[in-house]
């Protein structure tokens, strides 16, 4: 069976490979940056192990049910920098869910089980599951997560305009979107400090505490 990893961290993927080069039947066919990368590079996988966060900003639920909806088995990968991301994704469909800083041993013997068609409930798992609900989900756009981002991090309209390459017109608009869902899901972000609280709980900015 193959697996492949969704990374784009070369220590991570140099990992992975040691992890699948001690379990007999699998072979490691290398790391995409995206789950669209994944599915041009390795369309034939049969276990992905998926890191929570990517670079272009994608939903790691998202990401998961692409995967599993494509037949391939999931495998999260997490730093848990972002207890709202553990949770969200530990709802999913996922076969599976390591720590990066767990001893090796935990993620050749998770792998194996997923890879052999078993769910492995890991306490951190579990945990997860059963912790505090009250963080839903706004289901922020891939593009409103940038300019959330960019936003929360101190930059004006006009720089976000320019990132981005939209109008000050259009930033005004995603963040009263933005800010519109987080208050349908009763997580107000009426403020920049709030805007910046809101995207370190979503994981689309790093916990001050873990830079």
């Amino acid at each position: 069976m193959k697996v492949a990893l969704i990374d784009d961290h070369d220590i991570v993927s140099l990992a992975v490979a040691s992890v699948v080069s001690q379990l007999e039947g699998l072979e490691y066919v290398g790391a995409a940056g995206t789950v669209a990368d994944l599915f041009k590079m390795f369309p034939d996988v049969g276990v992905a192990v998926l890191d929570l966060r990517l670079a272009d900003g994608s939903s790691p639920v998202s990401n998961v049910e692409r995967l599993t909806e494509a037949g391939m088995r999931v495998l999260v990968l997490t730093s848990g920098e972002s207890p709202y991301l553990v949770r969200s994704v530990a709802k999913s469909p996922i076969h599976g869910l390591v720590r990066k800083s767990a001893p090796l041993a935990d993620l050749v013997e998770t792998l194996r089980k997923v890879a052999a068609g078993e769910t492995e409930l890991s306490t951190e798992w579990a945990a997860a599951i059963d912790s505090d609900p009250d963080l839903g989900s706004a289901r922020l756009s891939a593009q409103e997560q940038r300019v959330l981002a960019l936003v929360a991090r101190g930059a004006k309209a006009q720089a976000v305009g320019y990132e981005l390459g939209i109008t000050i017109h259009t930033v005004d608009d995603y963040l009263r979107r933005i800010r519109a869902k987080y208050a349908g899901v009763g997580r107000p972000a009426h403020t920049r400090i709030d805007l910046y609280k809101r995207a370190v709980e979503d994981g689309i900015l790093p916990s001050p505490a873990r830079p």
